[in-house]
């Protein structure tokens, strides 16, 4: 690692209240106080206490003045980085915090890669992988569950957990070894059943992760949902009402929608990201055709399918292609303008499923609504939450496993422990499945930042913004 001190500009770039420049590194306090004199215009920085404020003025080389602001010393080891930190919390244009930094790294210091700040936090052994990473999760987190989750794992629940099962596993992987060097000493006599118990505990614990996996992804991420439907039939009527504004052109006329609209929608505590699309039918008009075909596309990349049909008419798919989208996705079929539907038609729900059944489409729900009237949007609100996610949020789940990379490495660990679990019950010599074991601890140790690679460490931060 770097001992060279960083300087970046830690809030958004935009007319706001405040601004922040951080500083961090061994030079940060004294190249802080050439930039910075107080009330009396004194130089005074080096002699002030850890974790103080003080207020004064930056001024340029040619001592005119930058700006009024208020300066934050936090002395090593006790910051955020384990270094000494400095900040400088000054008005917040743009401009004027870009010209303090200017200062800042003509002064001394050099720019903050991405996530610097965080990474020295980890190599200096203040944060564990699962909490650096979970200190992005929490600035991008877009609905309560997804930060409730970021702060739990940045309070470190699921480095506990983990660092418990390593643990265990390392103890094992000792006693083996022990007892093949001192065979005397130790004895592995009945040993083998004792850690097949031992495995099978662990191996709960690691599939429990892995299976809120699906839940934690839509937690963090949100449901990816796709709009689909005939022309006319009220694709973009409902992305209106559940963004609350109108955003999507509405009109009489089929076709109007040709390409798609992505939008995030909050549904209380979980997010959707919502995608209209253009109506599904056969088309001569070539930008149409384009339309139809993109929404076709998405469709296959979504993880719910909302199939919206005019219940004026007749219920009917004749499209193979949306009939095997949605034979293979978590779908909800609506049946719009129930506020003028007849009943002498073939669009009511109990028909409807039958007709579904024989295409094998079973969705999660068929929908009576109407845009106007707002009849079934609360229901379809609830069914899209019950789908996706399990009993109340509000109650305490445990550890969610939200991140891809941790949830990949879960599973290489969980194979591993079958294979010593297979070499046990098969009589294979200790030393060969103490492999296995040891690979199960290096795939956990990975998550957790204990056994890494700078190669790895180095990609994880550099998805992290300026400044943090």
């Amino acid at each position: 690692m770097n001992n060279d001190t960083i300087a970046s500009i830690s809030t958004a770039l935009s007319e706001s209240g405040i601004g922040i420049i951080r500083i961090s590194g061994g030079e940060s306090i004294s190249i802080a106080d050439k930039l910075f004199t107080d009330k009396h215009g004194d130089h005074n920085l080096k002699n002030y206490k850890s974790h103080t404020i003080h207020y004064g003025f930056i001024k340029d080389p040619s001592d005119n003045t930058i700006d009024e602001v208020m300066i934050s010393i936090m002395k090593a080891p006790h910051s955020y980085t384990k270094e000494d930190v400095v900040e400088i919390n000054c008005h917040g244009g743009i401009r004027v915090c870009r010209n303090i930094l200017d200062i800042v790294l003509k002064t001394g210091a050099r720019i903050a890669e991405p996530g610097e700040f965080t990474k020295r936090a980890f190599l200096n052994g203040r944060l564990d992988l699962t909490r650096a990473e979970a200190v992005m999760d929490t600035i991008r987190a877009t609905s309560d569950m997804a930060l409730k989750e970021s702060v739990k794992q940045l309070g470190g629940n699921l480095y506990d957990l983990l660092n418990n099962i390593c643990s265990s596993i390392l103890y094992e992987i000792a006693h083996i070894e022990a007892a093949l060097d001192d065979p005397d000493s130790i004895s592995l006599d009945g040993y083998d059943n004792e850690l097949l118990s031992k495995i099978g505990q662990i191996s709960n614990d690691i599939e429990k992760l892995i299976k809120s996996y699906d839940e934690g992804r839509v937690i963090s991420e949100g449901i990816k949902t796709v709009i689909l439907g005939s022309p006319n039939a009220g694709k973009s009527s409902l992305l209106n009402i559940l963004l609350n504004e109108d955003r999507a052109i509405v009109t009489n006329i089929p076709g109007t929608t040709r390409d798609m609209l992505t939008e995030k929608v909050r549904l209380d505590d979980i997010t959707l990201i919502l995608t209209d699309t253009a109506g599904i039918r056969n088309t001569d008009d070539p930008i149409e055709h384009i339309g139809v075909d993109k929404a076709k596309q998405i469709a296959g990349e979504a993880d719910l399918i909302i199939y919206i049909y005019d219940s004026t008419s007749d219920f009917n798919i004749e499209d193979e292609s949306v009939i095997k989208l949605l034979q293979n996705k978590k779908s909800i079929v609506i049946l719009n303008k129930s506020d003028i539907r007849t009943d002498n038609n073939s669009s009511d729900p109990v028909k409807v499923k039958e007709l579904l059944g024989t295409k094998q489409i079973y969705p999660g729900e068929i929908l009576p609504t109407s845009m106007i009237t707002g009849e079934g949007i609360p229901v379809l609100k609830k069914i899209i939450r019950d789908m996706f996610i399990k009993g109340d949020l509000e109650a305490d789940h445990g550890v969610i496993i939200t991140n891809l990379r941790h949830v990949d490495l879960l599973r290489k660990a969980s194979d591993s422990l079958k294979r010593v679990k297979s070499s046990v019950e098969s009589g294979v010599s200790e030393d060969l499945y103490c492999i296995d074991l040891t690979d199960a601890y290096r795939y956990l140790a990975q998550i957790t930042g204990s056994e890494v690679s700078e190669d790895i460490v180095n990609e994880i931060f550099s998805k992290f913004c300026m400044g943090k």
